[in-house]
């Protein structure tokens, strides 16, 4: 992951102290994200999205965001995913280009839909929420199971250790795959956070894993509505975020039947929606009746 961490010169104070020193600062580029399809005699070229991101596994993030935001239904609708090193002359590595085969037509109403994702888009939660209704089906009887509330505790830990880029930069994002027994299964960083689960779930879907009912997806920070849409699309029924959630992510995990766990850290958590797949040390699910809100 060098390509991600680019040093610079700087001057570090510490009280009335100064020196001269080198940091690691986590990269931030944009990436063009382009669609191509139609028949072979007819073509279509389409930029989908431009995102800041840090370089590296951009196939998975390009193949992810399609995925999550329901502009294609499988990694088998592609054909092909590089990087278009023509169109984009200057920066042959900030342009993907994403080609499906002949006879998928692509959601691209889907891709018009992507404002309300925003936490800073003015529409009403109850929109928000039926917009991803129209694209995601959840079944919430796949995540018909049970984990103890010790086995939550460790993540945090495994998370932080496998964190290569955020341990020399302090700069990055994670989100982390887990399965039912605490095993990391996937890992992906990012300066964005959606851009790490896209990348994550990018790879899931490479590896045919979805879906991922029967998964535990961690967090490094907060929870927003666009993290859970996307574990949604993914079919997590698990999300543990080590910082705050937002109120329409709590709504939308509520409205998918989605365990949503915040502040998880120093041997604590909140539970915020669907606590029965969480028990206690002692085997005794938790209800939203004795949980710290």
């Amino acid at each position: 992951m060098q390509e991600a961490i680019k040093q610079f010169k700087i001057v570090k104070i510490t009280y009335n102290d100064s020196r001269d020193e080198a940091d690691n600062l986590a990269i931030e580029e944009p990436l063009e994200i382009k669609l191509t399809y139609g028949s072979l005699q007819n073509r279509t070229v389409k930029n989908v999205s431009v995102t800041m991101r840090t370089p590296g596994n951009d196939a998975e993030l390009a193949t992810g965001f399609l995925f999550t935001e329901g502009i294609i239904k499988s990694v088998s609708d592609i054909t092909y995913v590089y990087h278009n090193t023509i169109a984009c002359a200057e920066n042959k590595q900030n342009t993907i280009q994403v080609d499906l085969k002949e006879d998928i037509t692509p959601n691209l109403q889907s891709s018009e839909r992507n404002f309300y994702t925003t936490s800073s888009c003015g529409v009403c939660g109850k929109g928000s929420i039926n917009a991803i209704r129209t694209v995601h089906h959840v079944d919430q009887q796949q995540g018909d199971w049970q984990i103890d509330n010790e086995l939550l505790y460790r993540l945090p830990q495994v998370l932080q250790k496998h964190q290569a880029v955020f341990a020399d930069t302090g700069g990055l994002h994670a989100s982390a795959l887990f399965n039912l027994e605490g095993e990391l299964l996937l890992l992906r960083e990012d300066v964005g956070r959606h851009n790490a689960l896209d990348k994550l779930i990018g790879a899931a879907l490479n590896a045919g894993m979805i879906p991922l009912s029967k998964s535990i997806l961690l967090l490094s920070g907060r929870a927003s509505f666009e993290l859970i849409q996307k574990a949604a699309a993914a079919d997590i029924t698990l999300v543990a975020a080590v910082g705050a959630p937002s109120s329409l992510a709590v709504e939308l995990a509520q409205e998918f039947g989605i365990t949503l766990v915040g502040f998880l850290r120093n041997q604590r958590f909140n539970i915020y929606s669907a606590p029965k797949r969480i028990v206690s040390s002692a085997h005794q699910p938790y209800n939203l009746t004795n949980v710290v809100a």
